[in-house]
């Protein structure tokens, strides 16, 4: 009998062809009902799982009796309660660095936009307000040879450094758990505390991942601490942020702008950030260009293909349970 794989999310159909050709594929439809109790009867006899952005853990998992590996189509693995899938002796995997480059660039096009107040000139322009000569409300924030400070150096935090210092001549400053001096060294990079970070960046990007240290690390106190015309990115999780401090800073004007791709809860629906001509939001689109997800998806299909066959899959999260 063929082993069972579940498709627990939409993924490339060129991916679940080939699964369906090798394996006994369920796909789990939300149409069908209750996407909960579909994985709860479906996972009893599968051995692998495969998909990205659902909540998996103990209440839907519990059944599993054979279940070998959960494989995300994704570099977060925030949705998976990774004790509970080590205490199963389930592996979890993930796709890093495929998504490292266009991450950057969607990092690059939110610091642009917000600083040049691209998406609301946009509407001013095609609303007909453009009756003349722009002035001083209509301004933005020059980028090049400006400081840019980047919370979280790790590979796209990188990437976003070697594009600002190349691309816009500027100066970067990090902040990270710990120095790193040879990937800073590419980019005359300098560490400094997230206070002193904040302070002295006209550009803030946060690429942090999300744990325990890093939730709601940027709040009240540290949005008071940057400066007037600073401009804030996130595309790390929305969760690092305390919105509604973000949200106050913006209103008040006390600092420029801000782009956002991540939010405590998404989809984002009637927020107050909807009112702010001084935010850019963006629907969580970090890797959504059709290249990067082909290559997400391939390397999750071999992540999965691997761990079926009897192989250890290249990108684990919990390779020692």
């Amino acid at each position: 009998m063929s082993k069972k794989v579940i498709v627990f999310s939409q993924i490339d159909s060129d991916v679940q062809a080939r699964l369906e050709q090798q394996y006994q594929v369920v796909v789990i439809n939300p149409k069908q009902g209750d996407v909960n109790e579909q994985i709860r009867k479906e996972v009893v006899d599968a051995d692998a799982m495969i998909g990205a952005g659902r909540l998996l853990n103990e209440s839907n998992l519990a059944t599993a009796q054979k279940l070998k590996i959960i494989s995300s189509v994704s570099v977060g693995y925030d949705n998976y309660d990774v004790q509970y899938l080590n205490q199963k002796r389930i592996w979890l995997a993930n796709t890093p660095h495929v998504l490292t480059e266009t991450t950057a660039d969607l990092a690059f096009t939110l610091l642009v936009s917000a600083a040049r107040k691209v998406p609301s000139l946009d509407q001013w322009t095609k609303q007909g307000e453009w009756k003349r000569t722009v002035g001083t409300a209509q301004f933005g924030q020059d980028i090049f040879g400006k400081t840019l400070g980047i919370i979280g150096l790790g590979h796209i935090g990188a990437a976003i450094a070697r594009r600002g210092f190349h691309g816009f001549n500027m100066n970067i400053l990090y902040h990270n758990r710990r120095e790193k001096i040879e990937v800073a060294q590419q980019f005359n990079a300098q560490y400094r505390s997230l206070e002193d970070l904040l302070q002295q960046s006209d550009f803030v990007v946060v690429a942090v991942d999300l744990n325990s240290e890093s939730k709601t690390l940027i709040g009240k106190h540290e949005l008071s601490l940057m400066q007037k015309h600073a401009v804030f990115v996130n595309i790390a999780r929305g969760s690092v942020v305390d919105e509604q401090a973000l949200i106050d800073a913006l209103s008040n004007q006390q600092i420029f702008a801000a782009g956002l791709d991540v939010y405590q809860k998404e989809p984002l629906q009637d927020s107050p950030l909807f009112k702010l001509d001084n935010v850019v939001t963006l629907p969580h689109i970090g890797s959504a260009t059709a290249e990067t997800r082909k290559k997400m998806a391939e390397l999750a299909y071999q992540n999965l293909i691997d761990a079926l066959e009897d192989r250890t899959p290249h990108y684990l999260v919990n390779p020692q349970f």
